[in-house]
């Protein structure tokens, strides 16, 4: 008997258990999806947002030769952009994954990826000891914590919007949202603790701490997931045969329409977040001579905001519905694109922890937040997981990795380091989340506005 035959088979074997629990199995049930669910990408996102702090603080140092310091910071946040690179194939081949093995067994398979990655790349040498492979090995590790971060938003979103009870879905599939966030603060506290006393321990190996001590929740994290249960949607999907057994091809062929909306959504969020909260290090860091507790405790401050913010916008997707709450998002981002480059501009504590909660703790909380199920309800559920996947992680790769990285560019080229220009990318990308929800595609699929 095949791998696939026997996971299908674990799957059949029990597909109307949902139809006949008691409202105390359903609660016991929806708590189970929520721990694992919020703690996964916690763990996931901890590791993913780490590599993003360390690339715009001590990797252009000790993974790249010495010379000009705003040649190395580019040169670090360009392996930053090779994770994203890697997203879509993690995106498209786990998401395929999970429409025909079950959203179940990506999330422990995504999950084991990215740990493992990143806790090698705790151990790995610097440029000093071992030359031009330093840099080479970092890619490598890079790539397959990408390709496990590419994954994992599309099977835990997916996931948690198939469990959810109706008039539900907004708040139930901002969970991701919510462990992403936590996992934020996590990260940034580690660094903040870490620089107390300033940089110079982190640049002196004390940045290998938080990835080497990441395994040890890693066998934390696949324990939770694999008691996760399966989703009622995807159980129901697989007593058709046919149904079970998707074709690559197919979301492309029959669903090109909800795929163009969720890229050009994810074009847009991910550049407005990763301004927001990546391109702001490395300026602060390269400009205004503003020091990674600074920073980091500002992000973290940022990661507290949202954690309270994202439960609450996830309940206004269930009022309003969740592509009001994108649109309001990304049309308030456009407002606030130079007035966050000017709190930057000013290099006070103060307004930094400011300009950075706003946008990281309270604009791309209420995009993202309702992205769980705006995304979701776009696509059917035998294509759903393979949908949101491929869409969003491509367009993650183009905006997420570049966005951060061409907007430095643009600092580093301007003869007065000006910011105008990072300006207008924040307002292009404001733009773009609004017209991608215009077109929504979940009337097809759902009648629930959430």
């Amino acid at each position: 008997m095949t791998l696939m035959t026997t996971l299908r088979n674990e799957a059949n074997s029990n597909p109307r258990r949902f139809l006949s629990e008691s409202p105390q199995d359903e609660k016991k049930r929806l708590r189970k999806v929520a721990v694992a669910t919020i703690v996964g990408t916690t763990v996931e996102w901890f590791d993913f947002y780490l590599y993003a702090t360390m690339a715009s603080i001590v990797f252009g140092t000790i993974f790249f030769p010495e010379g000009d310091s705003q040649v190395a910071t580019l040169s670090a946040f360009a392996t930053f952009a090779v994770g994203f690179i890697a997203r879509p194939i993690g995106g498209i081949v786990f998401g395929h994954l999970g429409d025909r093995l079950g959203r179940k067994k990506v999330l422990v398979i995504t999950f084991a990826l990215m740990g493992i990655s990143t806790f090698c790349i705790g151990l790995l040498p610097t440029y000093a000891a071992i030359g031009t492979w330093a840099p080479i090995l970092l890619v490598t590790l890079r790539v397959f914590q990408g390709m496990g971060a590419g994954a994992e938003y599309a099977s835990a979103a997916v996931n948690s919007y198939e469990h959810a009870q109706a008039g539900r879905r907004g708040r139930q599939g901002a969970w991701p949202a919510l462990g992403l966030n936590i996992g934020l603060v996590l990260s940034s506290a580690t660094i903040f603790l870490l620089t107390l006393n300033g940089d110079e321990f982190l640049m002196n190996g004390g940045w290998r701490i938080p990835f080497i001590i990441s395994v040890s929740l890693v066998g934390v994290g696949m324990w939770i997931r694999s008691s996760l249960p399966e989703s009622p949607e995807f159980e129901q999907k697989v007593e058709n045969e046919e149904k079970a057994k998707p074709k690559f091809s197919d979301v492309f062929v029959h669903h090109w329409r909800p795929l163009l909306v969720v890229f050009v959504i994810a074009i847009g969020y991910n550049a407005l977040s990763y301004i927001f909260k990546t391109f702001s290090l490395a300026y602060l860091d390269e400009f205004q001579d503003v020091s990674a507790n600074v920073t980091s405790g500002a992000v973290m401050v940022a990661g507290l905001v949202a954690i309270v913010t994202v439960p609450l916008f996830g309940e206004a997707c269930d009022r309003f519905g969740s592509k009001l709450v994108i649109m309001g998002g990304g049309a308030l981002s456009m407002v606030f694109a130079f007035v966050f480059l000017a709190l930057l501009q000013n290099s006070s504590t103060l307004l930094v922890y400011v300009a950075i909660a706003i946008g990281t703790g309270v604009l791309a909380p209420m995009m993202f937040s309702a992205q769980g199920s705006f995304l979701s309800r776009q696509f059917p559920p035998e294509s759903r997981s393979a949908g949101v996947g491929t869409a969003r992680e491509i367009g993650t790769a183009v905006a997420g990795g570049l966005a951060p990285l061409g907007a430095l560019s643009l600092v580093v080229s301007s003869p007065t380091n000006s910011t105008v220009g990072v300006g207008w990318v924040l307002v292009t990308a404001g733009l773009l989340v609004v017209i991608g929800a215009l077109f929504d595609q979940g009337k097809h699929y759902t009648t629930e506005r959430n």
